[in-house]
């Protein structure tokens, strides 16, 4: 992909199109939109439309201004990591072109980096006291994308990607559609001291790439059958483990022991940890909805472990990769399964139990003790459902982010695969995008598929 060359052209506050009543000025925080980190979720929406760019404009800036009332959080600004002042101050609305570089080239090929230049603020800008924004990207040999970052501090994905999906409805002309559930601090009451816990701790400012791994439904299935089978060695039967396994599991479980395999740096004095990010919506009771809106996740995560390089095999004979991504997956799983009524209702009681965990966790790993490697899940989110009334976009990504060892699963537009996103520093991706056994399930690593773009 060629380098962006994005220049702005103009900038706005667009605001609520009625008034936000004062009964809603204040906007309470919960504990877990506390805790949570005072970064940017963007979002990138393609969309090969041919429409004159001042009508695209006109059409998302009234919508949006629309979705405000609905959504009066957004326009207002974050106070002291306790609450939002609903003030009707605006949300930043950019339009930009884009020169020099064709929509199809970006979806070809995209450089994550240049993607970046596509959402209106750094992801982890301290400008944060800012919500959401957004920027209009037109590209002067047609289509456009639109760019949206939306604050992890009041939102998590699904919520994310819901109120985009309503404002997507107002824009076609079926506000009717519009959901709402502003509920979060009274199921999980905020606290007046969260013990010095930081999340944004595990962001770095060293050389993070991100790089795209797609893999079709048939690899997907290859790998879950292959686990299936290396399963049985471990005196688990196959049908048991057939029903174990999902895409998302299977993929985990593969990600991570291609990193060990291939990282030159592995430390084997130092303890790795698997972590994987857990919708709490339907573990509540009763279960919230989809559109319930805040942050609704907690992290399950492997208890650390030390990883030895010293063979690649195990005494029994079996591979080094079948030896341990079994525990270690069924680990992760079963953590998931603390997340009960009873541990939820402690969150909800005051307990601080979590939040310690999540405190000694991120001591561990400032103090060089711990190295995480996070995995995060959109899959069977609404990701391609944001019809503004040109359609479903082309494509729908996840620009270059801070977070190491990050790696996100998002569904394909076609055929059932799995995008994953995984972000190392420079050197372990060298050794990681060029892993033979990686690629050999990989269909391929640019844009879209060639069906897909056959329709730009």
């Amino acid at each position: 992909m060629k380098q962006l060359d994005v220049e702005v052209i103009s900038k706005d506050l667009i605001k609520p199109s009625s008034p936000t009543p004062e009964n809603l000025h204040h906007y309470q925080l919960s504990f877990l939109d506390q805790i949570s980190p005072h970064v940017y979720s963007p979002f990138v929406y393609f969309f090969a439309s041919s429409d004159d760019s001042s009508i695209v404009s006109n059409r998302l800036k009234k919508s949006l201004s629309e979705i405000l009332t609905h959504y009066y959080p957004f326009s207002g600004r974050i106070i002291d990591n306790k609450f939002i002042d609903c003030n009707d101050e605006g949300v930043p609305y950019l339009v930009a072109r884009v020169h020099k570089c064709k929509l199809e080239d970006v979806l070809q090929n995209p450089d994550f980096d240049e993607l970046d230049k596509l959402v209106p603020f750094e992801l982890d800008d301290a400008f944060e006291l800012i919500t959401l924004g957004v920027q209009l990207n037109v590209f002067d040999s047609g289509g456009f994308a639109i760019g949206v970052c939306i604050s992890h501090k009041i939102a998590d994905g699904l919520s994310a990607l819901v109120f985009i999906n309503n404002w997507a409805a107002i824009a076609r002309g079926q506000a009717n559609l519009v959901k709402t559930h502003f509920t979060s601090a009274t199921l999980f009451p905020p606290k007046d001291n969260t013990l010095g816990f930081d999340s944004t701790v595990y962001i770095t400012n060293k050389s993070i790439i991100t790089k795209r791994f797609v893999f079709g439904a048939s690899a997907i299935e290859a790998l879950k059958a292959k686990y299936a089978e290396d399963c049985v060695k471990f005196g688990t039967s196959l049908e048991n483990r057939k029903k174990y396994y999902s895409r998302v599991e299977a993929l985990t479980a593969f990600i991570w022991r291609r990193f060990l395999a291939v990282t030159p740096r592995i430390d084997e004095n130092r303890f790795y940890a698997l972590v994987h990010y857990v919708n709490l919506r339907p573990r509540l009771e009763p279960p919230l909805p989809y559109y319930a809106f805040g942050n609704y996740y907690a992290d399950a995560q492997t208890d650390p472990f030390l990883v030895s390089l010293s063979s690649n095999s195990t005494n029994d004979g079996l591979d080094y990769e079948a030896a341990l991504c079994y525990p270690l997956v069924r680990q992760v799983m079963e953590k998931t399964k603390r997340f009960d009524k009873d541990f939820i209702n402690g969150i909800r009681a005051g307990d601080d139990e979590y939040l310690n965990v999540l405190k000694e966790d991120s001591e561990r790993f400032l103090r060089g003790e711990i190295v995480p490697f996070m995995f995060t899940s959109m899959c069977n989110y609404p990701l391609y459902d944001a019809d503004f009334g040109w359609g479903k976009p082309t494509w729908v990504v996840v620009p270059h982010c801070r977070y190491k060892n990050l790696v996100t699963f998002m569904d394909a537009k076609l055929g059932g695969g799995v995008e994953v996103l995984v972000c190392l520093d420079v050197e372990d991706m060298a050794k990681f995008e060029n892993d033979k056994e990686l690629l050999a399930y990989v269909s391929h690593t640019a844009g879209p598929s060639k069906k897909l773009r056959s329709f730009l």
